[in-house]
């Protein structure tokens, strides 16, 4: 059994930065591919970005969820860690993030393509 967690999460103002880091016990978290998903108050949980078990091909959200060019998911398998650097953040931002992480790298987009979920950590963007 792997369990996940993140950190990073915080208050900051519009326009500032956050790294959300997500990292595993049990096995490395190079033997799967991670997910970052978010929750918003009132809002169903949604996709924002991943990256797969091998190659480092990186996916995210739809344009229209507006996360393109400010996010950033990156993997340091030496450290045990994927990454979820975010700028230029905006209070549509804030939410409840989540790392999953998946076996067999059937797919990114959904929540329903992961194996584990982390207990998630908040980020609160001010304006």
């Amino acid at each position: 059994q792997v369990q996940l967690v993140e950190s990073g999460g915080g208050l900051v103002q519009t326009g500032g930065s956050l790294k959300l880091s997500c990292t595993t016990s049990g096995l490395p978290i190079s033997t799967y591919a991670v997910g970052w998903f978010r929750q918003a108050p009132g809002k169903e949980r949604e996709f924002v970005a991943a990256i797969a078990r091998y190659g480092g091909m990186t996916y995210y959200a739809p344009a229209a969820n507006s996360v393109q060019g400010r996010f950033t998911i990156s993997r340091d398998n030496i450290k045990n860690t994927v990454s979820l650097q975010m700028n230029d953040l905006k209070p549509e931002d804030t939410a409840v993030y989540y790392c999953a992480a998946d076996r067999e790298d059937r797919g990114y987009y959904w929540d329903y393509e992961y194996d584990y979920w982390g207990q998630g950590t908040q980020v609160t963007v001010s304006s």
